[in-house]
């Protein structure tokens, strides 16, 4: 989700607790509509990075540094000129609108005191950061908005600044019940968008929040609802914007699993169950760093790996198709066993013939039944025998070799989806090299040119230690799994996997010990959630000892069979810390 207002107030209250008072001592540009503060204040320093990005606005807090270009551009230097080594007076939010404005005291060239504001609007593709004077004239912006670009506000040097008023929306912070029911009951959409349509600051995922608190659905019309439900709705909207105004903040991540779905500076109950967690954080700032930290790497490496699915993806298409060809080939070799039967009673009851009949009527001692053998007219009794000899001969080597194709074809199918789960398992570049190793080494990409080096394995397995104290190990791709199995796993080992569908193979390490059932459940979950029925809500999982597990001849990495296996049913999730 993108930074709203509330998140922006919390960015606001973290800013002036930091800032205020502190001194500007270093300000860089690293790109072209980014800008980095280094901001002394007493004994500490703080890094504060602005983005303009109009595909990632965002504000916070880092420790880390990025190198500037050698000569600055002509915004930063004119920051330099104004600011530099000014001190911060003032740091304040308009409203719940998504704009923070600093206000900086500084010396002029004749030493008198004067004060600039820089204005940071958060607005997704039309965000900018504004430079002022203390008359909010323009000094100068990141970026340049002309009439031809916006027909609502300029925004060049010499203009007059100001938040421009594009829709009718109300304070969330100062809006009155009667305002509130007059505003949202008098809109015809569903409750949820009126809220963040006609509130200033308020994202969707704050309205859907607000209406799961008020136990209202967000896709009821918000003119169809009460005024009884209008006022519980306001009342729990004025508790959300109570905590607003005390600054009453918990930054929080939603994960489902590993990945972050969303962020808010206030709990969000509307994600409960079904594998969401939240994670909450002391600062708003280390929240957007890791946030969006996390949603690089996850769109890095799905971007990475959009070669490798494309290639997978096809080889798989290509089978499917091929798949559903055998299958109809061999339903045709159905008639193979009826053809031998009309030959061997031809041979019996052919010499009741006397030749020019076109069918034959007799019993099929078989199934003690009559039966009615088509003939060609043309041919004796024996000729017609010896035809449909030909065809069940015919037919019987196409089921042969046809069976033999589907056997390989349905191997293959299950390889390259296992392929694919190795790739929605992948969480780092290095864990794509291997895979692509694979695909190599069975013909789906050419192999490396002579001379070109092999590329060095540095993915591991994913390493858990259970709530017991055992070492759980999760094997990330086919070439891991068959490792896991077959080279860490001893005799009395425990292998865990998803019943019936790609999946990583578990190993338990026992160390000659007997398994808690927590441990059991624990690593089924694992097993659960690290295969292809990671979506569902339960997932069936095999678990054997290892001693009973045996390599498939002539199969790809990572593919067993076993017997006399134990079932479980497991809720995919990972319940343990990773080493």
């Amino acid at each position: 989700m993108a930074l709203d207002g509330i998140v922006m107030a919390n960015l606001t209250a973290e800013m002036k607790d930091r800032l205020e008072g502190g001194k500007i001592a270093k300000i860089a540009q690293p790109e072209k509509d980014e800008l980095l503060f280094t901001i002394k204040n007493q004994k500490n320093t703080w890094r504060l990075l602005i983005s303009a990005s109009a595909s990632l606005p965002l504000i916070y807090f880092t420790e880390a540094n990025k190198p500037s270009p050698m000569t600055a551009p002509n915004f930063c230097m004119l920051l330099r000129k104004h600011i530099g080594n000014g001190r911060i007076i003032r740091v304040s939010q308009p409203g719940l609108e998504r704009i923070l404005c600093m206000e900086v005291e500084h010396l002029d060239e004749l030493g008198d005191r004067r004060t600039k504001k820089l204005i940071v609007e958060i607005m997704g593709k039309h965000s900018n950061i504004i430079f002022c004077n203390e008359e909010d004239m323009i000094l100068d912006s990141i970026k340049h908005i002309s009439a031809q670009v916006s027909s609502v506000r300029e925004v060049l040097p010499g203009r007059t600044y100001f938040i421009p008023q594009t829709m009718d929306k109300k304070d969330p912070l100062t809006i009155t019940q009667e305002e509130f029911i007059d505003v949202i009951g008098h809109t015809a959409s569903p409750i949820q968008k009126a809220l963040y349509m006609k509130l200033t600051g308020i994202s969707p995922i704050m309205s859907h929040e607000l209406c799961h608190l008020a136990s209202i659905d967000g896709d009821h019309s918000a003119n169809e609802m009460t005024e009884l439900e209008l006022v519980h709705l306001y009342r729990m909207f004025s508790l959300m914007m109570e905590d607003v105004k005390q600054g009453q903040f918990s930054p929080n991540i939603v994960y489902r699993q590993e990945e972050p779905v969303e962020f808010s500076s206030l709990p969000l109950t509307c994600y409960q169950g079904d594998g969401y967690r939240a994670e909450a954080f002391d600062s708003v700032s280390s929240l957007l760093e890791s946030y969006y930290a996390s949603k690089n790497t996850i769109t890095r490496i799905r971007q990475k790996s959009a070669d490798l699915r494309r290639i997978v993806q096809t080889a798989l298409e290509r089978n499917y198709k091929k798949y559903d060809l055998q299958e109809k080939q061999l339903k045709d070799t159905e008639k193979k066993d009826k053809y031998k039967i009309y030959g061997e009673l031809l041979n019996t009851y052919g010499y009741e013939l006397e030749g020019g009949e076109k069918k034959l009527t007799c019993l099929n001692y078989y199934t003690n039944e009559d039966i009615t053998i088509p003939l060609d007219d043309q041919l004796s009794a024996k000729e017609n025998a010896q035809k449909y000899f030909d065809k069940y001969n015919k037919l019987k080597r196409t089921f042969e070799a046809v069976t033999d194709q589907i056997a390989e074809t349905r191997q293959e199918i299950d390889h390259l989806e296992s392929v694919s789960t190795a790739l929605d398992i992948a969480l780092k570049e290095d864990d794509l090299v291997q895979i692509k190793e694979e695909l190599m080494e069975y013909g789906y990409i050419k192999h490396r040119r002579a001379g070109d080096k092999k590329p060095k394995i540095t993915s591991k397995p994913f390493h858990y230690i259970s709530s017991d104290g055992f070492h759980i190990y999760v094997g990330k791709n086919n070439y891991q799994n068959e490792d896991l199995t077959f080279k860490v796993a001893t005799g009395n080992d425990w292998w865990f996997h998803a019943k019936g569908i790609p999946g990583s193979h578990v190993i338990v390490k026992t160390e000659g010990k007997e398994l808690p059932d927590r441990a059991f459940e624990e690593a089924g979950a694992l097993a659960a959630y690290y295969s292809k029925g990671r979506e569902n809500d339960k997932v069936e999982i095999d678990y054997i000892q290892k001693k009973n597990i045996k390599k498939v001849a002539g199969s790809a990495p990572g593919f067993v069979i076993y017997h006399t296996n134990y079932s479980m049913v497991a809720e995919p999730k990972i319940l343990l810390e990773e080493c």
